[in-house]
C-alpha cells in the first residue's frame, strides 16, 4: 500500500512571485517523532531513507530531479558558490549558492537560523543563503550578492525574503554576544532589548539580516515573519528542542528555481 503523506505546503512571497520557491515547513513528509515530518538534514539522527523520501518530495514541488534539489555542507561561513550543475559525490562547504541554471533548485537547511532565498528576474540569477548570527555577521549575505552580481546581477534589482527563523523575543544571548556585534558595528545594538535576567539580551536576528541586506543595496527586502521556536506545529527549532533537552531536531528546507 502506497504511503500517506499530508499535503506540503511550502511558504512564499509575492517578492519573489517571478521565480518557483518555497520555505517548506514541517508538514508532509515520512518522518516521526522528534523529527516529524518532513525533515530534510541528512546531518541529523534521523533515519537516511526518510530523510531521502523527504528530500525527493520538495524536490518533486520544486519540479526537479531529487539530484537537481542542491544543498551544501553548511558551516556558518561567509563562504558562497556558484552551482552550474548537479553536485553528485562531496558536498562543498559553503553557506550559500547561486545560480542561472533554470535546471537546478537552490537549497539551504535551517532550524532557526535565517533562510534567505535571492532573485533577480532580469538577469535570470537565484540565491540561497543559510545565515545564522555567524554566517550574517561574517557577511554570506553581502558574499551571496556579490556573486550574483558577477553573474549578471542588478545589486538594485535584486530581492530578497528572509524565511522562518527565531524571533527576537525567543532569541536570549548573553553579554560576550552582544559585545561581539556591537564591538563589530556599535550601531547593531539597535537589535538587542534588555531581557529577564542581568547581562541577558534579546537579539533581533531577522531585522539584523535585513539591515545587512539593505545595507549592501538591496531595495526589495523582508522578512516572512514566522518564528521557528514559537510556532511548534510549522517548524523545526534547534533552541526549542534544546530547551526541551530532546536530544537532536529536524531540518527545514528553503529551495528556489528559476
Amino acid at each position: 500500500m502506497a504511503a500517506h503523506f499530508a499535503p506540503i505546503d511550502p511558504i512564499t512571497s509575492p517578492l519573489l512571485a517571478g521565480a518557483h520557491h518555497g520555505f517548506f515547513t514541517r508538514k508532509g513528509g515520512a518522518s516521526s517523532g522528534i523529527f516529524a515530518s518532513l525533515n530534510c538534514g541528512n546531518g541529523s539522527s534521523d533515519q537516511s531513507d526518510l530523510v531521502e523520501i523527504n528530500r525527493a518530495r520538495v524536490a518533486r514541488e520544486m519540479g526537479v530531479e531529487a539530484d537537481c534539489l542542491i544543498t551544501v555542507h553548511q558551516t556558518h561561513s561567509a563562504d558562497a558558490v556558484l552551482v552550474e550543475g548537479p553536485i553528485g559525490g562531496g558536498k562543498p562547504e559553503a553557506d550559500a549558492l547561486v545560480s542561472r541554471n533554470p535546471g537546478l533548485a537552490l537549497a539551504v537547511l535551517t532550524a532557526d537560523c535565517q533562510p534567505v532565498l535571492f532573485h533577480e528576474a532580469d538577469a535570470g540569477v537565484i540565491g540561497a543563503a543559510h545565515a545564522g548570527w555567524k554566517g550574517a555577521q561574517a557577511g554570506i549575505l553581502e558574499s551571496t550578492i556579490d556573486l550574483m552580481v558577477a553573474q549578471g546581477a542588478a545589486r538594485d534589482n535584486i530581492r530578497a525574503v528572509i524565511g522562518p527563523t527565531i524571533s527576537q523575543a525567543n532569541y536570549e544571548v548573553g553579554q560576550e554576544f552582544f559585545e561581539s556585534f556591537v564591538d563589530d558595528d556599535p550601531n547593531a545594538a539597535r537589535f538587542f532589548i534588555n531581557g529577564a535576567a542581568p547581562d541577558k539580551y534579546l537579539f533581533d536576528l531577522p531585522g539584523y539580516g535585513l539591515m545587512r541586506l539593505r545595507a549592501a543595496g538591496i531595495a526589495q527586502a523582508e522578512w516572512c515573519g514566522h518564528c521557528t521556536y514559537r510556532e511548534t506545529e510549522l517548524f523545526f527549532s534547534y533552541r526549542r528542542a534544546t530547551h526541551r533537552s530532546e536530544g537532536d531536531y529536524g531540518r527545514l528546507i528553503s529551495a528556489i528555481r528559476l
